[in-house]
């Protein structure tokens, strides 16, 4: 074996930057009194999200501690949840997540998530404070980026010549001809994130942080929705926000959704997505959905790729330079 198999695959720069954004991360939220927690990486339950693929793996000991079939986690929200409907406020998890299927130059089945709620804030005002959060990173690598806010619709508009909310599929797909991808199964949401990696997001200038918001309804996940106010005309609009520092989506936030009937439904539609395209059925949380039911204050959550930063930052697009040993390594 040869020092280019079991050396790292980040250079030491890259292994020291990535310890000052951790350092970064706890100090900004000790001063605004957001506590750290930590969560199970293991659950009886997994993702439904169809576009997401989990990792299982099987416990070999006695049965009553709970269903054999475990699933790594892609994400801390539902047990962060959970701890909020139990009372525990303002909080955040720095932390591995995993991923099955996802390696290439921009992806690692293993990662590192930021993931944090605010009560009462709705998905504006916590924007707000991601834009804060990177801006303080940048000054890590001695940068700032200009922050600019827009709507999903406006964006589309104006980067693809297409209103996202009233173009049928075929206006859609026009603006990618050249491309050359393959429709087969593919629906009006595929056609929309091709539109946004394809067209959209590639022209966002490095130096500038965009934030995306108000998105459409098909694409709530685990955002409320928001109905036109009474006497205004348009479409039910998903409060969410993505934001981007140069062309990378940095993070996805939502305005939660808390009512349990709702998230049953759609982890249900979700899982009938997933069969509908042969994939795997996960178990559903259930214990998530009675924490709803309990009652989950009104809050805001955000998640933050830490890799997708660190990428940013050092100014590669190789996932393989921000991490000690990537997959291949591993």
């Amino acid at each position: 074996m040869n020092a280019g198999d079991w050396g790292p695959s980040a250079g030491l720069e890259a292994l020291r930057l990535r310890a000052k954004v951790y350092a970064l991360v706890r100090e900004f939220f000790a001063a605004r009194g957001v506590l750290e927690v930590e969560t199970p990486v293991l659950s009886e339950a997994g993702n439904t999200e169809p576009n997401i693929d989990s990792f299982s793996t099987g416990f070999s000991g006695h049965r009553d501690a709970g269903s054999p079939q475990r699933w790594l986690r892609t994400s801390p929200e539902y047990p962060i949840k959970r701890l909020l409907a139990a009372g525990i406020g303002d909080c955040y998890e720095l932390g591995r997540v995993f991923r099955n299927g996802e390696a290439g130059g921009r992806h690692n089945p293993e990662f590192t998530m930021l993931e944090w709620y605010r009560v009462g804030w709705d998905h504006l005002r916590l924007a707000e404070e991601t834009v804060e959060l990177v801006q303080q990173a940048l000054a890590l690598a001695g940068r700032r980026a200009e922050v600019v806010s827009t709507s999903y619709r406006e964006l589309f508009v104006r980067g693809a010549g297409v209103d996202p909310f009233l173009a049928d599929e075929a206006q859609l797909r026009a603006p990618l001809a050249d491309v050359g991808i393959d429709a087969e199964g593919l629906g009006r949401d595929d056609w929309l994130d091709l539109l946004m990696t394809h067209r959209i997001q590639p022209h966002f200038p490095a130096d500038r942080i965009t934030v995306v918001h108000d998105w459409p309804a098909s694409q709530c996940a685990l955002a409320k929705l928001r109905m036109p106010a009474p006497g205004e005309e348009g479409p039910a609009v998903a409060e969410r926000f993505e934001l981007y520092l140069g062309r990378f989506e940095l993070a996805n936030g939502y305005h939660e959704l808390t009512d349990p009937d709702e998230q049953r439904a759609r982890f249900e539609r979700d899982n009938r997505g997933r069969e509908t395209r042969g994939g795997v059925r996960p178990p559903l949380d259930e214990r998530l959905l009675a924490a709803l039911a309990a009652g989950m204050p009104d809050c805001a959550g955000v998640a933050l790729g830490v890799e997708r930063l660190l990428m940013a930052l050092a100014g590669t697009d190789r996932i393989a330079d921000v991490l000690a040993f990537d997959f291949a390594r591993a």
